[in-house]
């Protein structure tokens, strides 16, 4: 009887072990959130990423969220975790981060940064953009990359006009001349502001960008000026010091004064984006995810310059990096998704995209990043510019003030508002948003 007992009590366990290995593990089996957003082709190159982590890593699966742009995942951000359940891991860029960071919502990093066992080497990435992520001290955000602005120009319409393609050192009157020696009719005939008629409306325009804060920004700064009074605890925009002030003024003067951007009607009925890969702009100021896109253009030929110059080179950080929230359950799970992509084998994947300029130090010297056989042949520009890259103030309040100050200078670029009464407005509509900023 005991021993049938044993037998029974035996056999209850290997079922009950069978039974666990068999049934769900709960919350571990779950797949991890990852949310961000992007265009198609970028929405493919994070699918790729995922795929890669699925059948290198065997860990957790990772179920991809998709925002329709950076509005919809602020605001899904926003609401889930106002709800108390965010994603586990989400994407962003180093300019909209602080309005999380301020409410606790981001889990620190620094923990997981080391050379042990499950860590991550922080000295792998750029400090330039790792630097960016970093609030009250703490390492909430690791970057994924280190893109800057750059210029992406239509080779076949240089050589078709004949105009010297942009190099290395340009300055911005460089721009302007090169600018206008692309603006062209139908007939191939240069344009220049003021000339245009319905019998020769511009086929062909000088240059695409948007009249944005970030925009202007790296022209300010390589002029030797700030965009704010402190960068480090900023209370105010600063366009009304003098070397600003004459660098807005030429960006503005780019519509009014040159006529080589499109008008803001030709904008809205086409985009600067649309606009290049059809042939119809021949130099688009953007960053490295405008590549993903152009790629995907059948014969496009197309290359990236660095921005001009002014004084000294300058260019502005466009960095996205992994925020895992504080809310998330599966910290440890999300942490292992983070590490794969930060580590050299996620970055080989999607450099090889072409999405990305590698956080990783070592991935963006290498072939995956550098491949002289992808678009653009000059990837080396990327490279280049790390060293002169700088970021935006990491306040709560930033995505506030860029919201309010592209309006305002849209009006000055497009409408042509006077720019003593572009200074103030920039001035006074954004001083109460830094009032109640919190910084890092």
């Amino acid at each position: 009887m005991v021993r049938a007992l044993s037998v029974l009590a035996a056999t209850l366990v290997l079922i009950f072990n069978a039974a666990c290995s068999a049934a769900p593990a709960g919350p571990s089996a779950d797949p991890i959130q990852l949310l961000l957003f992007g265009d198609p082709e970028e929405l493919a190159a994070y699918r790729t990423l995922l795929d890669a982590y699925h059948t290198q890593s065997g860990g957790s699966r990772v179920e991809l969220i998709e925002a329709s742009d950076r509005a919809d995942l602020i605001a899904r951000l926003s609401t889930s975790i106002a709800g108390g359940k965010p994603p586990d891991v989400f994407l962003i860029n180093y300019r909209y981060y602080g309005q999380f960071a301020a409410k606790n919502a981001i889990a620190p990093l620094d923990r997981r940064l080391g050379t042990g066992t499950g860590q991550l080497d922080a000295d792998a990435l750029y400090p330039e953009a790792r630097e960016a992520f970093r609030w009250q001290g703490k390492q909430l955000c690791l970057p994924q990359n280190v893109s800057s602005l750059v210029v992406y120009y239509n080779r076949a319409l240089f050589k078709k006009f004949g105009v010297p393609e942009p190099k290395p050192g340009w300055t911005w009157t460089d721009l302007i001349t090169t600018a206008q020696a692309m603006t062209r009719d139908a007939r191939g005939v240069p344009i220049k502001a003021g000339e245009t008629d319905a019998a020769s409306p511009v086929a062909t325009w000088g240059l695409g960008v948007e009249p944005t804060l970030i925009r202007i920004a790296p022209f300010v700064w390589s002029a030797g000026g700030e965009i704010v009074d402190d960068p480090d605890t900023p209370s105010r925009l600063a366009f009304d010091n003098p070397v600003a002030r004459e660098t807005l003024r030429q960006f503005l003067d780019l519509r009014g004064a040159y006529g080589v951007v499109p008008t803001d009607q030709q904008v809205e009925a086409q985009d600067d984006e649309s606009r290049f890969t059809n042939g119809g702009l021949a130099m688009l100021l953007s960053s490295r995810r405008l590549t993903t896109t152009l790629r995907a253009v059948d014969n496009l030929d197309w290359d990236v310059a660095p921005l001009p110059v002014h004084k000294e080179p300058a260019g502005i950080l466009h960095s996205d990096a992994y925020c895992i929230t504080s809310a998330s359950g599966r910290q440890d799970a999300a942490w292992e998704f983070v590490r794969f992509a930060l580590g050299p084998d996620g970055q080989r994947v999607l450099a090889r995209t072409g999405r990305t300029v590698p956080s990783n130090i070592e991935v963006s010297r290498s072939a995956e990043f550098l491949d002289p056989t992808k678009p653009p042949r000059n990837a080396q520009v990327f490279l280049d510019a790390i060293g002169t890259i700088r970021h935006t103030p990491t306040i709560s309040t930033w995505p506030e003030i860029e919201d309010v100050t592209n309006g305002i200078l849209e009006n000055g670029l497009y409408r042509g508002d006077r720019l003593d009464d572009v200074i103030a407005a920039l001035d006074e509509q954004t001083r109460p948003l830094f009032a109640r900023a919190e910084s890092s």
